[in-house]
């Protein structure tokens, strides 16, 4: 923050051009692949997602006042996932979970035989 003597109007920098230079301008790069995933995923799954980003500013090295201060700045994405396909089961009577219906009553099938000649109406 710098206050301008003449007019004694705070000027502040802006957090997007810090970020755009920040490890010269590594972190812009990596900001914007998370992004583009980000955008990826809620296109192809519908849902909504979020990235959030975290500047980590520390205090300088021995309480100094001269000293640099170390800023990192951290990121996180919640991108959609695909909703799991899901199967029907029922559940026997130890409570287990079963393909078929155990109150249905089952069916022996045979196979008919084959036969190749057709009947002429």
């Amino acid at each position: 923050m710098t206050v301008q003597p003449d007019t004694g109007e705070i000027q502040q920098a802006p957090v997007a051009a810090f970020l755009a230079s920040h490890l010269n301008g590594r972190t812009d790069e990596e900001l914007s692949a998370e992004f583009h995933t980000l955008l990826d995923a809620v296109r192809t799954h519908g849902k909504k997602g979020s990235m959030v980003i975290t500047i980590v500013v520390e205090p300088p090295a021995n309480g100094v006042d001269s000293a640099p201060l170390p800023i990192g700045v951290e990121s996180a994405i919640k991108a959609p996932k695909p909703t799991p396909v899901k199967s029907l089961y029922f559940l026997d009577d130890e409570g287990l979970p079963v393909r078929e219906d155990p109150r249905q009553m089952s069916i022996e099938f045979r196979h008919a035989p084959a036969n190749d000649t057709f009947k002429d109406a």
